[in-house]
Formats: structure tokens, C-alpha cells, sequence
């Protein structure tokens, strides 16, 4: 078995073909400022296209939610554009219910008139969910009822993504000049409107046509070509759709550990995206790999994760794909009455669809050895008909002749119109020298006037420039300056929480070392009294307390000793050296610390009131404070993280308990889970929460929510780095008023 190839939508509306070059958050601002409530829709159109290439479950929730606003004010075209973005989502997700639910609503909702592109809309969608559900020719027949309806209103922009939408069908189909005659339409009209969108899109199915017909080097020039294209236009789904057809390619040369890396680069940027379909075909073609080198029990985990994440897909093609590579790698073990039933079940997900192209013969083929190796000649013998059947079909010598005789005949006209253009630029360059040397004379004279006058300027510009650059060397040197020492006040910041919780922490057995002092010179003064007197037994008793308060007194001075001990380790200098950790412990430590610290600092406390208190509840997984489940990590570095973020929680629940006496307790959240080969820390509060327009800046360098004076803005942009230094990840999820909620995720080993 080699591999299979992966078609790429392009979803309706030109609004995504503009809106994919801006940046969420500059929509966002747009939206802040809508002057009205269909002005504010749209733009939340423009972001969900957006969102829909980072992550499809998001934009959906957000259609979902927009959707309700525009029913609320009946806003015709705002309910059309949101529905129909639900049905590309839905139909990415594999839920065809819901995207057809939106469909049938759309049949009796749109209003007739005499433009007509929201039919176009609505027929190109029924083409989309058809032709992901592997039912070709009836995709084929929406996109042509709406390849008409543009063609008729002249709407290029529309045009070139229907066309280029249709080529899939006749590509899976295997009919390759038909889809060829299609996506070269498609090319040229996104090259004429300078629309990468829709070229990114083409390329990527372009190189799967060029894969089919054995042009491998025409098919990786189109493959990466898209991938840059993508890469520069934010689009994620052609991105990994680039790379999984890229593996396909290698794969089809027997280069495994190339199409290995690929497939698992797709199949990582799919799962980002929430495309299973992608995901399952990208993880099938990494299976395969690794079954080609040996790795037997490797390529069957991952093509049991295939063919599950296919499943819940529900794309038919890609069911077929994650079953027929499980048959394949059972093949190459020569297992083949247990690869039988795989190859069987890929087949049978097939029976709905009128997919038909090279990777299903060979499977046909690979099949039939299996039934042949199992003693199943008769159905060996089918499964080899079927085979050649499609071969003969697909790989026909007309079929690849034609896709390639269109092909010549495209790039050779593309090349002739090169040359005439060229042509008629030098024969207009040659009567503009004709004219310049008439006036080579005059021109001569106004030049040397001119180098003269520019020579002056230049000198001048160069004095001006020489200024410019020592002012703005000076100014760099300054902000060099500043910032260190601003990363200097935060460090001596968090130094400043540090001591605040050591010096709480050790006054406690100081405490206990000053009371039984005092205790036992009283105890000295009884004894000699009692000496003097000759009650000899008294002083004996009196000195066996004595010698107890002296034992507490040395106990309650180590106490002290090891906490100073502690606290020197955990403040020295990082020397970037890992070690076994217990994260529970070094959680729970500096916890404490942080509490103690700003308690140390309310001066409520110092005047004799009852000061700041707040509840603190820990959540800690067992098996981590086993010596089993310790973690590797600079402790030091970690533990600046913890004080940070538990000293960000107690400032915002104390600021929210300063606002609001009445009715609310103050309480700190921590807790600890291992997932998988991950830690989970989990710092929650509920104190004031983060503002959403400022939430994209929290990790910011220099960037704080508190008065001035009060922080340098370094402390999260540090914990940052160093979880990042760490491999790990860290993201806040938060609600204002509701509070705040800092998840960090470090590797275990």
C-alpha cells in the first residue's frame, strides 16, 4: 500500500478571501467601535472566518452565539453569512446532521430576488458537505448550478473558489483532465485579483492532481509553493493540508522517515484545528511509515488512534483510509487472515460514496493477496478484478494523456503571453531611447547641475543622518539601562514577598526559644532559693524542668535553622541544573510564603486590627509527592513562578476584599494533576478577574493592571520564559469580577 491524497475545500464567501490577511485583534478593535448593531455582526462574520482556521469547535461556539444577536434584530443577510459559516464548520467537524439542519432552514429562508448569489452560497455549501461525505457526483452537480449563477453575474471573486472547489469531485473521481481544466480556470483568475487565499487553496489540490497523473515535480512545486503561501496568509488548514500530501508524495518514493515527519507535522496542526479528518489521514500515513521500517507495535498504536479519531470524524474516506492502513501493517507482518477484516471494514465505509480512485485499487490488490495467502481464492480472485478494474480506469493511458496534454497546453500558453509581454515592453523601451538621445544634449547639462546640487544635499544628509544615529545610540544605551533596571526591581520585588514569608514563617519557633528562655532564667532564680534553703528535692525537680525547657529551646532553634536553610536554598542563584522535585511540596512552600508575605505587609495587622485573611484550599495528586512522581525542573526557577502567580492571586482577592467587605470570602485555589506525560498546576481565585481587552498583553514584558509603583509588569512575562525554557505551557483563563485561573503544564521528564 503507498498512500493517499487529501483535498482541500474552499469555503464560500469572498469575505474570507480579505479577511484571512488581518489580524484577530484588529477586528476585535473594529468591533469595539461598530456604530451599529449589522456593522458589529459583520465584522463578527469576518472573525469567525478567522477562528475557523485556528480552531473549529471555537468558531462555532461563536457562530452559534452571534447567530442568536442577528435573529434577535432580524438581520437578514447577517443570519445567511452566520448559518452558512456553521455548515463549513460543522461539516470540517464531521457533524453533517447539524450542517444539513442549516441547509433545509437556508432552502426556506432565503427570500427569491433577482441577485441570486445567496443561492450560489447555499448550492456551494450542499457541493462542500456532499463532496466530504466522498458523494462526487452529486457535489459536482451543486457547484455546477453555482459556477452558473456567477458565471451569469460575472462575479470573479466567487468564481475562482467554485472553480477550484468543483476540480475536487472530477479529482476524486480520477477524472484528471477535467479537474486540471478547473483549477488552471481557478490559478488564473486568483492571479489576476492578487487573491493568495484562493491560490494557496488551488496549489494544494493542483499538487494532489499533479501527484495522481506521476508528476511528482510539478506536484512538490505546487505543494510548497501553497504551504508559503499559507505560512503568509495565516491559513492553517492549507498549511497542514500542504504538509500531509507532501507526505503522501514521499511516501509514494518509499521514503519513509521524509513522509513520516510530514504526516506527523499535519497531523499535529490538525489536531491544533480541531480537523479529525486530516488528523486520522495524516496519522494513517505515519503508521504506514513506520510499519516500512520495522516498527511494527509503533505503526499499530498509531493507526488505532487513526481509526478512531476517524470514527468520530464521520468522513467516509477517511474511515477507509485509518482501516485499510491497519490491513496494510498486519500485511507486512504477514498476519493477513487478521488484516482481512480491516481491509474489509474500510471498504464498507466506502459503500455510500463514489470515491474511486488509486489508493482504493491498491487496497483492492493488497487485499486480494490476503484472501489468496488465507486459502480464499474465489474472493481473491474479485478483489483482484476490482482492482484492475479501477487501474485500467485510472491509469488508463488516454486519462493521464489528456491531464497532461492540458497541462502542456496551459503552461505554454502562460509562457507565450510571457513573451509577448516582454516582447512589447523592449519594442517600447527602443522608441523611448530614440526619443532620450534627441535630448541626451540638454540633459547632460541639467544632470551636472543636478549632481552638483545632489552632491551638496548628500554631504548635508550625511551630517544630518551622523546626528540622528548618535541620538538614537544614545537612547538605546538609556533603554538598555532602563530595563535592567527594571528586571532588577522585580527580582528584588519578588525578593522583597520572599523575605516577607521567611521572616513570618521563622518567628514562630523564635517565639517559642524566647518564651522558654525567660521560663527557665525564672526556673534558675527557684532553684538557688531552694538550694539555699537545703530543699535539696525541690531543686531537683526544678532542674529536671529546667533541663525540658532547655531541650524545647533547642528544638524550636533547629526549627528556625532549617527554615533559614530552606529559604537560602530556594533564593540562591539558578544554576540551571534539573532535579527530582516534589511539585507538591515546593507548591505548598511557597504558597504559604506568598500568604505570609503580604500578610507581613498589611499594615491593618501592624495597627492592631484584624487584617487580611483569606481561605486556601489545596487540591494535590498523591502520586506526585511519591518518589515516582517527582519532576524534573529547576527548582529555583519554578519556585519564583509559584511565588509570583500565588502573590498575583492574594493582591487581586485582597483588592476585591478592600472593594467589597460585605459577603465575600477571599480564597486561593491550588491544585496538582499528572496527565498523560504532563503536570497540570492549576492556581485559581476569585478575586477581580483580568479585563478582556487587556488579556492577549498579561505576558507581556513591562505590561501591569496596577497602580503605578506597584509592580514593573516583568513578573508574568518572566514566569513565562521560564515555563517556555521549561517545555511547558501557560494560559489563564479568567472572568471579571468572577476571578482569575492560571493553568501551567510542564513535561515530566
Amino acid at each position: 500500500m503507498k498512500s493517499f491524497v487529501f483535498a482541500v475545500v474552499l469555503c464560500y464567501s469572498a469575505l474570507i478571501i480579505n479577511a484571512q490577511t488581518k489580524k484577530i485583534d484588529s477586528i476585535n478593535n473594529l468591533i469595539s467601535k461598530a456604530p451599529t448593531d449589522t456593522a458589529r455582526i459583520n465584522l463578527l462574520v469576518k472573525k469567525i472566518k478567522l477562528v475557523r482556521n485556528q480552531n473549529i469547535d471555537s468558531s462555532i461556539q461563536l457562530g452559534k452565539k452571534i447567530l442568536g444577536e442577528a435573529q434577535k434584530i432580524g438581520y437578514y443577510k447577517g443570519e445567511i453569512d452566520l448559518r452558512n459559516n456553521l455548515v463549513t464548520s460543522y461539516c470540517f467537524k464531521g457533524d453533517y446532521k447539524s450542517a444539513q439542519e442549516n441547509l433545509k432552514f437556508l432552502e426556506t429562508f432565503i427570500k427569491p430576488s433577482k441577485d441570486s448569489d445567496d443561492y450560489a452560497g447555499l448550492y456551494s455549501n450542499y457541493g462542500m458537505m456532499y463532496g466530504m461525505q466522498s458523494k462526487y457526483d452529486t457535489s459536482i452537480q451543486f457547484y455546477e448550478k453555482t459556477i452558473g449563477i456567477y458565471e451569469r453575474g460575472h462575479n470573479k471573486n466567487s468564481l475562482a473558489s467554485s472553480y477550484s472547489n468543483i476540480a475536487i469531485g472530477f479529482q476524486q473521481l480520477s477524472n484528471f483532465a477535467q479537474a486540471l481544466f478547473y483549477q488552471q480556470k481557478a490559478l488564473k483568475l486568483a492571479e489576476n485579483n492578487n487573491d493568495e487565499s484562493t491560490q494557496a487553496y488551488t496549489l494544494v489540490n493542483m499538487g494532489i492532481t499533479y501527484t495522481l497523473i506521476r508528476d511528482s515535480v510539478r506536484a512538490e512545486q505546487a505543494y510548497r509553493k501553497s504551504i508559503l503561501l499559507a505560512e503568509k496568509n495565516n491559513l492553517k488548514d492549507v498549511e497542514l493540508y500542504g504538509y500531509t500530501n507532501l507526505s503522501t508524495l514521499y511516501i509514494d518514493k518509499d521514503q519513509w522517515k521524509e513522509g513520516y515527519e510530514f504526516a506527523m507535522k499535519a497531523a499535529l496542526l490538525a489536531s491544533k484545528n480541531g480537523d479529525q479528518g486530516t488528523q486520522a489521514s495524516s496519522l494513517s500515513k505515519g503508521a504506514i511509515c513506520l510499519a516500512n521500517t520495522g516498527k511494527f507495535s509503533e505503526a499499530m498504536a498509531l493507526a488505532k488512534k487513526a481509526i478512531l479519531i476517524a470514527d468520530s470524524s464521520a468522513q467516509p474516506l477517511n474511515i477507509y483510509q485509518g482501516y485499510s492502513s491497519m490491513g496494510n501493517i498486519l500485511k507486512l507482518q504477514k498476519k493477513y487472515a487478521e488484516g482481512i477484516p480491516f481491509y474489509e471494514k474500510g471498504f464498507t465505509a466506502l459503500n455510500k460514496t463514489d470515491a474511486y480512485d488509486v489508493d482504493i485499487g491498491n487496497s483492492y490488490k493488497e487485499l486480494s493477496e490476503c484472501y489468496e495467502q488465507n486459502g480464499n481464492y474465489n474472493k481473491a480472485l474479485t478483489a483482484y478484478k476490482k482492482y484492475a478494474e479501477i487501474e485500467d480506469s485510472v491509469r488508463s493511458k488516454d486519462n493521464i494523456q489528456k491531464a497532461t496534454e492540458l497541462n502542456m497546453n496551459y503552461e505554454f500558453e502562460k509562457k507565450q503571453g510571457i513573451a509577448d509581454v516582454l516582447q512589447a515592453k523592449k519594442n517600447a523601451e527602443a522608441r523611448w531611447r530614440q526619443l532620450l538621445l534627441l535630448g541626451s544634449l540638454l540633459l547632460t547639462l541639467i544632470l551636472g547641475i543636478g549632481a552638483w546640487l545632489a552632491f551638496r544635499n548628500k554631504q548635508k544628509a550625511n551630517r544630518i543622518l551622523e546626528l540622528q544615529k548618535s541620538e538614537i545610540q544614545s537612547t538605546l544605551t538609556q533603554l538598555k539601562i532602563t530595563q535592567a533596571q527594571l528586571i532588577q526591581s522585580e527580582k528584588m520585588a519578588s525578593l522583597g514577598e520572599l523575605t516577607a514569608g521567611i521572616a513570618h514563617e521563622i518567628q514562630n519557633p523564635l517565639n517559642f526559644v524566647k518564651n522558654f528562655s525567660e521560663v527557665s532564667t525564672e526556673l534558675v532564680d527557684d532553684m538557688e532559693e531552694e538550694l539555699k534553703s537545703g530543699k535539696k528535692e525541690t531543686a531537683i525537680i526544678i532542674a529536671g524542668s529546667l533541663k525540658a525547657n532547655l531541650e524545647k529551646i533547642t528544638h524550636h532553634s533547629l526549627r528556625a535553622a532549617t527554615i533559614v536553610k530552606g529559604m537560602l536554598q530556594h533564593s540562591r542563584t539558578s544554576t540551571d541544573l534539573k532535579e527530582s522535585t516534589n511539585i507538591n511540596a515546593l507548591a505548598d512552600e511557597y504558597l504559604r510564603l506568598s500568604y505570609h508575605g503580604l500578610r507581613a505587609k498589611d499594615k491593618s495587622l501592624s495597627a492592631g486590627q484584624a487584617g487580611f485573611n483569606a481561605s486556601i484550599k489545596t487540591d494535590f495528586d498523591e502520586y506526585l509527592s511519591s518518589d515516582r512522581g517527582k519532576v524534573n525542573i529547576i527548582t529555583q526557577d519554578i519556585g519564583r513562578v509559584f511565588l509570583n502567580l500565588f502573590t498575583n492571586a492574594f493582591y487581586s482577592i485582597a483588592e476585591k476584599k478592600r472593594m467589597q467587605a460585605q459577603g465575600y470570602e477571599p480564597t486561593v485555589t491550588v491544585s496538582t494533576k499528572k496527565i498523560n506525560d504532563k503536570v497540570e498546576i492549576r492556581i485559581k481565585d476569585n478575586g477581580n478577574g483580568i479585563p478582556q481587552n487587556v488579556l492577549d498583553k498579561i505576558f507581556q514584558p513591562f505590561f501591569t493592571t496596577k497602580p503605578t509603583g506597584q509592580g514593573t509588569g516583568l513578573g508574568l512575562s518572566l514566569s513565562y520564559d521560564i515555563i517556555k525554557a521549561h517545555g511547558g505551557d501557560i494560559k489563564v483563563e479568567t472572568r471579571e469580577s468572577v476571578g482569575s485561573e492560571f493553568i501551567i503544564q510542564l513535561p515530566v521528564n
